[in-house]
């Protein structure tokens, strides 16, 4: 069967399973859910501005997550994803970013690619940092163009993180809502011209 190059399969408690990668915890706190806010661009610029002014601004960032689709509920925290060729000499980047306030939360491998998470207070801030090439950044920004051009996956995922909120079942918030996003994910890979890819329906 052909499965879209971007295609991983589904991994239930991925979330949870990662924690014993955990270094720190974050400065603040995600929040709760909350309508769109158009700030949130300004917000990523403002960490896009501090991320230039520490490493120069001559590296990749991009805004992904729900506060980068127009309409959509989201916790009020920016997500970005950052590619840095010597991800693995923190050396040479991670000083700098620690000295205008980020902190480094995980160190850990996703997907076969090395992953750092790093935080910020203000804006409350996600900050992965990845090797370019590596396929979860463009998972990101494929499924951010997804749902700011489809409507209806972008209420199915609205429903989900309400109801991944709601649900008191002890599962984290993403692995609550990692089914739904998988689906969407498989809805986008089937409809992507560029290439092809065979339903891959989650156990």
């Amino acid at each position: 069967m052909a499965t879209h190059p971007l295609w991983r399969p589904f991994i239930a408690d991925g979330n949870a399973a990662r924690q014993s990668q955990r270094v720190a915890f974050r400065q603040v706190d995600p929040g709760s859910l909350q309508d769109h806010d158009p700030h949130r661009a300004d917000a990523f610029a403002r960490v896009r501005d501090l991320v230039a002014g520490a490493l120069g601004a001559d590296h990749t960032i991009a805004h992904v997550g729900s506060t980068a689709v127009p309409g959509m509920i989201a916790k009020p925290v920016i997500d970005a994803d950052l590619l840095l060729p010597d991800l693995g000499d923190e050396r040479t980047w991670l000083p700098e970013l620690e000295a205008v306030g980020f902190r480094l939360v995980f160190r850990d491998v996703i997907a076969g690619d090395p992953h750092r998470q790093l935080t910020l207070g203000d804006p409350n801030t996600n900050l992965h940092v990845w090797q370019p090439g590596a396929a979860e950044p463009q998972r990101h920004r494929l499924f951010v163009e997804w749902l700011r051009s489809h409507p209806e996956d972008r209420q199915v995922y609205a429903d989900a993180k309400a109801a991944a909120v709601n649900a008191g079942n002890g599962l984290r918030y993403n692995d609550a809502k990692a089914a739904v996003v998988h689906e969407i994910y498989e809805r986008a890979f089937a409809s992507d011209p560029h290439h092809t890819h065979d339903a891959q329906p989650r156990p």
